[in-house]
Order: C-alpha cells, then sequence, then structure tokens
C-alpha cells in the first residue's frame, strides 16, 4: 500500500471509531498518525516491520496495524466498522465540513443514510432546528454536497436542462445562422443523464468556455450539414429502438426542414420528444391513439405543500400569496403529521391552529382557495397517524411513508395498500420514497398498489421534486388504464419549490399523461367532488 493509501485507511478507522462514540484516545491516535504520515510523505515501499516501527510519532499499536494493513489491504478493526456502518453513512464523512459527530446526530436524529438523503433534507428545511447546525451550517452543508456531486457522473435533469440551454442560446446570439439543438437524454427529458449532446449545423466559433463551468459534464457536440439537420435531431434525440420502430432507415433522403415532415414521411403522426424511448409510442402513433401530452398551464392547483407550521421556510399565508400570484385556484396544505417528529409534525392542537388560519385567509381571498390536507405517515402497520375525528376535519389527505424504510417488498406493499383502504386517503404520496442517485426507495409490486389505488379511487402521486420523480413515469400507463389518476405534486417546502411542478410534467408526458387524468388539472368544484369520492 502507497502512503496515501495507509493514511486513508487511519483517518477512515479514526472517523468511524468517533462516529460510534468509540474511545476517544484510540481516535486521536488514529487521527495523528494520519496527521503525520501525511507531513513526513513516508515511502513504505520495500520497509521492514523494525523500519515501521521506528517511524517518528507512530506508536506501536498503530505500526501494528500498518504492518496489517500493508500485509492484507485492510484490518480486522476497520472491516467490523465498515460492517456497522451503513455505505451511505461513510460516504457523509467525505463531505467537507461536516465531522463524524454531526454525521452521527444526522444518522441517528434524522435516520439519514446517504449523501442525497442529506441533500434532500436540507432542501426541506431539517437541519435548521437540530442542535449545532443552524440556517447558515445547513446552507453550507448542501453547497459542499452539490460541489461534491458535481464531480461524479450522472446528474438530475434539473442540474443540467438550465444551463445547458444557456449555453445554447448564447452560442446563437453569437452565431445567429447556426440550426442548434440539444438532442439525446436531456431532450427527451430523462430523469437522470449521464451526456450531453448539442447538434450544429456548422462550425462552433464562439468561446463558450465560461459556460462550461456551469455545466458538471463534457459537452459533445455534433455537427451536420445544414440540409440534414433536422434528420440528425430525430436521429440523435430518439433511442436506437424508437428509430428500429419508426423504420428511420427507410428513408430516402435526409432533407427535410421540421421534424414533423420526418414523421409525416413514415406515415406518422408527430411523435414528441419525451415519448421517443422505443416503449409504446410508435404502437399508440400507428393506431393513431397517441394522447394530448399535459402541459403546464393545464394545472389549475397545487397539492401537497409545507409551510412553517412543520418544516416548511415559508408561512401559510406566503405560500397562499405566492401561490395565487402564480395564477393557480387552489392551493393544497399538506404539513407534517404528528409522527413525523424530526420535522416538527403537528399534534392536534397544532393541526387546529392551522385550519382556524386557513378559514381566516380564504376568507380574505377571491378566486382562491386553501385546502385543509395534510401529509399523513404511514405507520408500519399502515395505519394513517390520526384518529378518525381528526382525520375527518381535512379536504384531503395525502398519505406517505417517512419511516423504516428498510422493507422486503411483501411488507411494503401490504403497507401501502392497507393505507390506501383508508377511507380518509385521498393520494399516495411518493410511493416508493426512492430519491434519484441516492436511494431505490423500498420495492412495491407497483400494480397491486395501483389496483388498490382504482378499487379505492385513491390518486396516486407523481412528487414533481427533480429528486424524487416517485412515482416512476414507466407507470403512469398502467394507472391510467385502471382509471387512477395521477396528482402532479411539488412537495414544496419553500415558495420557489412551487416552479418544480415542471419537472414533474416533463416526467407525466413521458408517461402518457393528459390532464383529463391529472387530479390537480381538475377546477376545484370538481377537486373537492373528487375528494369526497
Amino acid at each position: 500500500m502507497s502512503n496515501s493509501d495507509i493514511i486513508n485507511a487511519l483517518d477512515i478507522t479514526a472517523k468511524l471509531l468517533e462516529l460510534h462514540s468509540e474511545n476517544s484516545f484510540k481516535t486521536k491516535a488514529y487521527t495523528n498518525a494520519a496527521y503525520k504520515l501525511n507531513k513526513l510523505r513516508y515511502d513504505f515501499e520495500n520497509k521492514t516491520d523494525e523500519d515501521i516501527e521506528q517511524i517518528e510519532g507512530i506508536g506501536k499499536g498503530i505500526a501494528t496495524k500498518i504492518k496489517e494493513l500493508i500485509k492484507t489491504g485492510s484490518t480486522t478493526e476497520l472491516n467490523d466498522l465498515y460492517t456497522k456502518t451503513p455505505q451511505g453513512v461513510i460516504q457523509m464523512l467525505s463531505i467537507k465540513g461536516l465531522g463524524p459527530k454531526k454525521i452521527r446526530q444526522l444518522w441517528q436524529e434524522l435516520e439519514l443514510e446517504s449523501i442525497g438523503e442529506l441533500l434532500y433534507a436540507c432542501n426541506e428545511n431539517r437541519l435548521v432546528t437540530l442542535k449545532g447546525f443552524g440556517e447558515k451550517t445547513q446552507t453550507q452543508v448542501k453547497l459542499n454536497i452539490e460541489f461534491k456531486l458535481a464531480n461524479s457522473n450522472k446528474f438530475h435533469f434539473a442540474t443540467l436542462e438550465k444551463p445547458t440551454n444557456n449555453l445554447v442560446a448564447f452560442i446563437l446570439e453569437q452565431q445567429p445562422q447556426l440550426q442548434i439543438a440539444v438532442v439525446g437524454q436531456l431532450a427527451r427529458k430523462c430523469e437522470i443523464i449521464d451526456k450531453i449532446e448539442i447538434l450544429i449545423d456548422g462550425a462552433l466559433e464562439t468561446d463558450v468556455s465560461e459556460l462550461e463551468k456551469n455545466i458538471p459534464l463534457k459537452l459533445n457536440f455534433i455537427v451536420c450539414e445544414p440540409h440534414e439537420f433536422f434528420y440528425k435531431l430525430i436521429e440523435l434525440t430518439s433511442t436506437e429502438q424508437h428509430l428500429e420502430k419508426i423504420n428511420f432507415n427507410s428513408l430516402t433522403t435526409t432533407e427535410f426542414f421540421e421534424e414533423e415532415e420526418i414523421y409525416q414521411a413514415l406515415n406518422l403522426p408527430y411523435i414528441e420528444p419525451e415519448l421517443r424511448e422505443g416503449l409504446t409510442e410508435v404502437d399508440l402513433a400507428e393506431q393513431n391513439n397517441l394522447p394530448q401530452l399535459i402541459e403546464l398551464n393545464d394545472l389549475k392547483g397545487v397539492l401537497h405543500n409545507h409551510t412553517t407550521y412543520s418544516d416548511g421556510v415559508h408561512t401559510l399565508k406566503q405560500m397562499a400569496d405566492y401561490c395565487k400570484e402564480l395564477g393557480y385556484e387552489y392551493l393544497g396544505i399538506c404539513d407534517h403529521s404528528k409522527t413525523a417528529v424530526y420535522a416538527n409534525g403537528l399534534d392536534i392542537d397544532k393541526v387546529l391552529q392551522q385550519q382556524n388560519e386557513i378559514d381566516k385567509l380564504n376568507s380574505s381571498y377571491q378566486n382562491f382557495k386553501i385546502l385543509k390536507g395534510i401529509e399523513s405517515d404511514i405507520l408500519n402497520d399502515g395505519s394513517l397517524d390520526y384518529e378518525e375525528d381528526i382525520l375527518k376535519t381535512f379536504d384531503f389527505i395525502v398519505a406517505s411513508v417517512h419511516s423504516n424504510l428498510k422493507m422486503n417488498e411483501e411488507k411494503a406493499t401490504e403497507r401501502l395498500i392497507k393505507a390506501i383502504e383508508n377511507p380518509y386517503t385521498s393520494i399516495l404520496g411518493h410511493p416508493t420514497g426512492r430519491l434519484l442517485l441516492a436511494r431505490q426507495g423500498y420495492p412495491i409490486n407497483h400494480k397491486k398498489v395501483i389496483d388498490a389505488c382504482a378499487a379505492n379511487k385513491v390518486s396516486i402521486e407523481l412528487n414533481a421534486h427533480p429528486y424524487r420523480l416517485d412515482i416512476d413515469w414507466r407507470w403512469i400507463p398502467y394507472c391510467l388504464n385502471k382509471g387512477v389518476m395521477i396528482s402532479i405534486n411539488p412537495d414544496a417546502h419553500h415558495k420557489e419549490g412551487y416552479h418544480d411542478m415542471y419537472y414533474g410534467i416533463c416526467a407525466a408526458r413521458k408517461g402518457l399523461l393528459f390532464k383529463e387524468m391529472c387530479l390537480n388539472s381538475l377546477g376545484l368544484s370538481a377537486l373537492l367532488l373528487k375528494f369526497q369520492k
């Protein structure tokens, strides 16, 4: 092992010992040894056991550990520490500014077990009330995580879309004669992106080096002849499976003047870029059964939002005023329920207090209404965490799992179905609990869960937060086939969170959702009737 390898092994041993509140003297010995070796830049190649024992500042105990590292690549102690520590928690130790004590606090008090979960917790404003943290620390942690994620190989669509579009707009300003378009994964609005492709029909003569600094992936510029731009646009935007199904290679020319012409030449109606995955879109097009995909302006209201009553950043009035300002007809407030202690969940007194404030605010609004909702935790046995006399006071209820996520498929499915069967459940919130690029979520039998929603007239949430996008869009067609409506919810913890509805729309369109099957495309009166089941 190199000096660097041994330093890293000693350092992580020290951190894990501190994380688990082990002997502080032992922890210090490892920390000091790593520090010493880093300063010495010691070369371990061809060194004997005696040489190692004589390294200045390294005691006998640590020398023994170093010899074990050299012989086996690890130590028994380190292996034991790895065994009892979730891999995601170990990765959290690499975040700048967070030491083992703070990581232990996040792990034990907030049950966070990955960097992605920690980033999501920052966005939910959950670190602010933790002892020793506060708003400034939370902001710094978020920045440090985003910096770390910016150096990995896969990214959320939301991270890349805007800076890439800004770069394309800048190029067009400098070279207005160019035809240019984003293609590939970004054009299809895939939820996870691992490469960026931009099609241009001429030489790139614009210096984009400054704008490229805002984009953590390498840009791949693909140059084509002007006459083949739209041919290449279809080719590079689509998956191979889509191209095969539309019989793309049968085209006898590459000169077209718009995308629609190409599909016409193939005797097909136009297929939107989001759909070009090679799934059912071509079959539907051949049958002339492609739906009119949902648009952002089809949404009449915003359901599932949080305020300062639980873990939100803005007050009820601030959230309502901004929602109205954006032109929506209604706002569904769904603060966390009493079981979510980590999120300052609402006890019964706070529920009644909030509902009273909602009544007062509603009396001051015209053509706008706040709906009384709650995000009720689904308990281990599938029950909701309020008694019936409280549940019936809400206009609607989003039922969600937030705790004990490590379930097998049978347990998770059974838990969700029991909650769905509760007569007060209106919407099943983020069904798998996944966080994209952070955790897969618990496994569920999607068909059984969706069938239960159909039987009990419960809608399913498409959580629009770009780190969730749960339910996965690939299951939306099955929902539609079963008559289950989709509710596109931002799960907003601050006013700006409403704008995440856009990402929900992107995912919903990939799933062939049309406005008639979107819960919050309903007007207020129709929505309230729907909630009455």
